[in-house]
């Protein structure tokens, strides 16, 4: 489900970013189709129930994001344990990743992980 919000974010983005982000937000619909789409943090983000999940954005110096996270308040990541054996993302905690892609291109080169990664997050997270 996407909100009105969320069209109005993605209309105001330049073409090339707005290619990528579309990719990355059918990525995420793909693999976890009942997740909530809205916009939280002034990007798109998706949530499980009420906790927000997947976070996409613009880069600063261009290109897109998507970030995996357990909601907007810290949680204990004690016990909390997740792999990311193709390397997607970079984890600047263990319960928090960030992947950056330049453009649509490379969107697409890593597309079946990202697949795999977010599922693997989404069940992740409503086992803990």
């Amino acid at each position: 489900m996407t909100t009105g919000a969320v069209e109005a974010w993605l209309d105001a983005v330049p073409t090339d970013a707005r290619m990528a982000v579309d990719r990355l937000r059918e990525i995420v619909r793909t693999v976890a189709p009942d997740l909530i789409e809205t916009i939280k943090w002034n990007a798109p983000s998706f949530a499980d129930g009420d906790q927000d999940r997947v976070t996409l954005g613009l880069g600063r110096k261009g290109g897109v994001r998507l970030v995996l996270h357990r909601g907007a308040a810290v949680k204990a990541a004690s016990g909390f344990v997740f792999g990311d054996p193709e390397k997607v993302a970079k984890w600047p905690s263990a319960d928090r990743g960030v992947a950056t892609f330049a453009d649509l291109a490379a969107v697409e080169a890593k597309a079946l992980a990202l697949e795999d990664l977010v599922r693997r997050w989404i069940a992740a997270n409503r086992q803990a």
